[in-house]
């Protein structure tokens, strides 16, 4: 029983509690990017959950084989063939999808959250665990994106759920393509604003004061925006800016 509530609160606290685009403020890159949409939104993140569960599970099985010197550079070889992979079915069967989402998905390899769960957890636990943690961090990444989506997409276009017939074409020929909200030619029209990028820069800056809103009245601190200090690879690159080796910080404390 311990286990499972154990496994149980690794896997909620990427959801709410340690949310990596609302709590941690992570992956805000595809975040402001992809977010023009729901469709586009549940795409990236569900290609994001993908990579994280298959590299953890990976990372974690080989965190006792893969020197300390060059774990760093393995991770990654393991994050991009995943994504490599994750591209190449999208591409076959979501078409419409790779198009959308162009280039932010082979940068997928260089999204902090899958690297920063890599080094803070996968690379420290076992498989199991890290195919937790990396569905509740994707599922979480998941959620922030399609809140941040139908925001603008129903502020911005006026439709919900739009394009959403291509992500359903995987399963069967579909004729549902989302709802119409605003329609063209009323008395309300969208504000476009909301699909560009400083509707995408206000809706996240009001999703973060609602989620920082409930971390006050749960005793938790706030999320704020700290640079690179907030990545879990900062010390990391600290010292690789430094000309050191990472694993030279270990070797300090023991001495």
């Amino acid at each position: 029983m311990a286990e499972k509530k154990s496994l149980g609160k690794e896997f909620r606290k990427g959801l709410i509690a340690e949310n990596p685009v609302l709590r941690l403020v992570l992956g805000t890159c595809p975040t402001l990017a992809t977010s023009t949409s729901v469709a586009n939104a549940l795409g990236m993140g569900i290609a994001a959950t993908l990579v994280l569960i298959c590299s953890n599970i990976v990372i974690s099985l080989l965190r006792k084989v893969i020197p300390s010197k060059v774990r760093i550079p393995a991770y990654i070889v393991i994050i991009a063939s995943f994504v490599t992979i994750v591209q190449m079915i999208v591409k076959a069967f979501v078409p419409a999808l790779d198009e959308s989402l162009g280039v932010f998905l082979p940068l997928i390899v260089v999204n902090c959250i899958i690297l920063g769960r890599a080094e803070a957890f996968a690379g420290k636990n076992p498989v199991i665990a890290s195919a937790v943690d990396g569905l509740g961090m994707g599922v979480g990444f998941t959620m922030a994106l399609c809140c941040m989506g139908a925001v603008r997409e129903i502020l911005g276009a006026g439709t919900f759920l739009a394009g959403i017939k291509d992500l359903l074409a995987v399963f069967g020929d579909f004729s549902f393509n989302g709802f119409t909200i605003i329609p063209e030619g009323g008395a309300i029209s969208p504000m476009l604003i909301f699909i560009l990028a400083p509707g995408g820069f206000f809706t996240f800056g009001i999703l973060m004061a609602c989620a920082n809103k409930l971390a006050e009245k749960k005793g938790k601190p706030r999320a704020e925006l700290g640079g690179c200090q907030a990545c879990p690879m900062a010390k990391n690159c600290a010292l690789l800016a430094d000309g050191k080796d990472c694993s030279e910080e270990k070797e300090d404390k023991a001495v």
